[in-house]
C-alpha cells in the first residue's frame, strides 16, 4: 500500500508523464479495437460476397487487401496519439515503398499480374488449362505464381507475369469439346465404306452428343493414305474416355470391315542391266 500510494503521489506531481502514460493507454484501446473492428468488416464483406457467388480467389485477395488498408489506417491513428508525426510516418512508408519497389520489380511485375487475372478470371480454380505449352489442372491462382497440377500428378509453379504474357488456353470454359481424329485409309480400300463404319461407331458410342453432329469427310490424300477427318462432340468431363475408346473401336472395326490402315513405307525397285 505504501509503494502505491508513493506511485499516486509522483504521478501526481508529473503531470507530463501521466498524460503520456493516458495517451499511450488510448493508442492501445484504439490499436485492440480497431483490429478487432477491421477483421469484423473483412468478415461480413467475405460473407456478402460468398452470397453473391464471387469466385473464391478474388474474395481472399479483396480480403487481404481491405484488412491492410484498415489496419494501416488504425496504426497510424494509434501513432498520432502518442505524439508522433503522422506526416514523417507517411514519409517514411513512401520512401520504404519507393525502395522496395524498385528492388522487387519482377515480383511486382507477378503481382500486378496476379490481380489482372483474379480479376478477369481467364480461367478458374479446377479447370484444365494450357499455360505456355504447360498443361495441367489449375491447383491455386496465387498473387505472385500459378500452380497447376499436371496429368502424371506433378505439381508446376508458373510465374504470373508468364502466365500473363504467353497465351492461355482453357479446355473447361464450355460445356462442350470437339475431337478431331484423323485415320487413314488404303487408297484401294472403298472410301464409303469406311466413313459408313466410322459415322456408326460415333453414332453408337453413349459420349458422342447427337447435337452437333458428327462431321466424317475426306480430309487429305496422303503420300501412303487416304485421310478421313472424324469430328464427334462430347461434354468436355468425357473427353479423355471418349478419345481413347474411339480411337480403339475404329482399328478394330475398321480392319473388320476388310479396310487397310496404311503406315508411311518406301517400295524400292530393282532393274538389272547387261
Amino acid at each position: 500500500m505504501d509503494a502505491i500510494s508513493n506511485f499516486v503521489t509522483y504521478m501526481r506531481g508529473n503531470e507530463a508523464l501521466t498524460g503520456w502514460l493516458i495517451a499511450i493507454a488510448i493508442a492501445l484501446a484504439i490499436f485492440i479495437g480497431g483490429r478487432w473492428l477491421s477483421k469484423r468488416v473483412v468478415r461480413v464483406t467475405r460473407s456478402i460476397m460468398l452470397g453473391r457467388e464471387v469466385d473464391e480467389t478474388l474474395i481472399n485477395f479483396l480480403g487481404r487487401v481491405l484488412y491492410a488498408t484498415l489496419m494501416t489506417v488504425v496504426i497510424v491513428t494509434s501513432l498520432s496519439y502518442i505524439g508522433v508525426p503522422v506526416t514523417g510516418v507517411a514519409a517514411i512508408i513512401g520512401a520504404a515503398g519507393l525502395a522496395i519497389g524498385l528492388a522487387l520489380k519482377d515480383s511486382l511485375s507477378n503481382f500486378a499480374q496476379g490481380v489482372m487475372l483474379i480479376i478477369f478470371q481467364p480461367f478458374k480454380k479446377g479447370h484444365f488449362v494450357d499455360l505456355g505449352g504447360i498443361s495441367g489442372s489449375v491447383e491455386e491462382i496465387r498473387i505472385f505464381n500459378t500452380v497447376l497440377k499436371t496429368g502424371d500428378n506433378k505439381q508446376v509453379t508458373i510465374p504470373n507475369a508468364i502466365v500473363g504474357s504467353g497465351s492461355i488456353t482453357n479446355y473447361s470454359i464450355h460445356d462442350t469439346r470437339r475431337i478431331d481424329f484423323v485415320i487413314g485409309v488404303s487408297y484401294d480400300d472403298d472410301l464409303k465404306l469406311a466413313r459408313d463404319v466410322l459415322t456408326r461407331i460415333c453414332k453408337d458410342h453413349p459420349l458422342i452428343l447427337d447435337e452437333p453432329k458428327t462431321n466424317v469427310f475426306v480430309s487429305n490424300l496422303g503420300d501412303s493414305s487416304v485421310d478421313i477427318s472424324v469430328r464427334p462432340w462430347v461434354k468436355t468431363a468425357d473427353y479423355s474416355g471418349a478419345y481413347g475408346e474411339l480411337l480403339e473401336s475404329f482399328k478394330v472395326e475398321l480392319e473388320a470391315a476388310g479396310c487397310n490402315l496404311p503406315y508411311p513405307q518406301t517400295d524400292v525397285h530393282l532393274h538389272q542391266t547387261d
